[in-house]
């Protein structure tokens, strides 16, 4: 018995080191979800899929992948690291965000890249933010829907509010039926302390929002909002529908709206607010607004003479100054 005993004992002692050293379970370069799935999963191969997007990040290693295989729905995610999220055309991968929540919230540092592709991300009503960007170096957006973030006193379909610099890309995406009050609506690009956004907008929907796009430099003291909205629509909306805005002392917000319509909002088609409020507008359509185009409290708006704004239900505007073609 005691030899049983100093035997078992020597190899414990010689396995200790070895289990020790083990390597944690490594995580995956490339992971699954189906409706299928369980969290429980490796979610390493689609026979192993998770139930969830969250699960499916956090056993995910940073820059990885995460396949959506068949129509579900796998959210809502807080998204902590550089991340690409795909549905191919597989059928709706739906996000719910729970009431007074995000469908996506990306806190991913700065360095990270993050793509977001084929999802549908629904507030049901009572969520209030659809994506909400609070730190990453880079965002992707394609081939997206947004719809219905109307949370009481909330409701955006992105809100991008950076405190360092941030790029964001949005294309072939719908943002319709979102906000609540004033200070609500599909795109919110909103930079704090000296924090800075690069936003391109490319064949995007703005529809039925209070607000379609507004870039707000108040907040803001360091390089402020470089956007362009290209090819695009803003229609239907509560208020204005492109909105650039700032203040004396706080950073510039300066937007670039190019072949984009902006019809149909009940508050000013396209208008900038403010010293350091700047927008170049080209080749655009303004037409069946309350008021066509607007520049206030020393905003400019600099046409470029190729823009078609008429037949506003109120005056159609003037811009402050134009550039010759090249």
């Amino acid at each position: 018995m005691r030899k049983t005993t100093l035997a078992a004992a020597v190899l414990a002692g010689a396995l200790a080191p070895a289990l020790a050293a083990a390597p944690a379970q490594a995580l995956n370069n490339k992971s699954y979800v189906s409706s299928a799935g369980s969290d429980g999963n490796s979610c390493a191969d689609p026979q192993h899929a998770c139930a969830t997007l969250q699960a499916a990040h956090d056993k995910t290693g940073a820059g990885g992948d995460i396949g959506v295989l068949d129509p579900g729905s796998y959210g809502p995610l807080t998204i902590g690291k550089s991340i690409n999220i795909t549905n191919d055309g597989v059928g709706e991968a739906g996000i719910v965000a729970v009431p007074g929540g995000s469908g996506i919230t990306i806190t991913a540092g700065n360095g990270a890249i993050v793509s977001l592709r084929g999802l549908v991300i629904d507030g049901q009503g009572a969520g209030a933010t659809g994506i909400q960007i609070n730190q990453a170096s880079g965002v992707h957006i394609q081939n997206c829907v947004i719809r219905n973030f109307e949370a009481v006193g909330g409701g955006r379909g992105i809100m991008l509010f950076p405190g360092s610099s941030t790029q964001m890309f949005v294309s072939d995406t719908t943002i319709f039926n979102n906000g609540s009050t004033a200070d609500t609506g599909g795109i919110l690009i909103r930079p704090f302390s000296g924090g800075s956004a690069r936003v391109v907008l490319d064949r995007v929907h703005l529809e039925n929002n209070v607000f379609g796009l507004k870039v707000d430099g108040t907040s803001a003291s360091g390089n402020g909002s470089h956007v362009v909205i290209r090819d695009s629509v803003v229609s239907g909306n509560a208020a204005d529908g492109i909105l650039a805005l700032t203040t004396a002392g706080h950073a510039p917000s300066f937007v670039v709206v190019e072949s984009t319509s902006s019809v149909h909002n009940a508050g000013t088609g396209i208008r900038a607010d403010g010293p350091g409020a700047t927008m170049l507008l080209s080749a655009d359509v303004v037409a069946r607004n309350s008021t066509g185009i607007s520049a206030v409290n020393g905003g400019q708006l600099i046409s470029y003479g190729t823009n078609k704004v008429n037949n506003n239900v109120g005056p159609d505007g003037t811009p402050t100054g134009s550039y010759s073609r090249i």
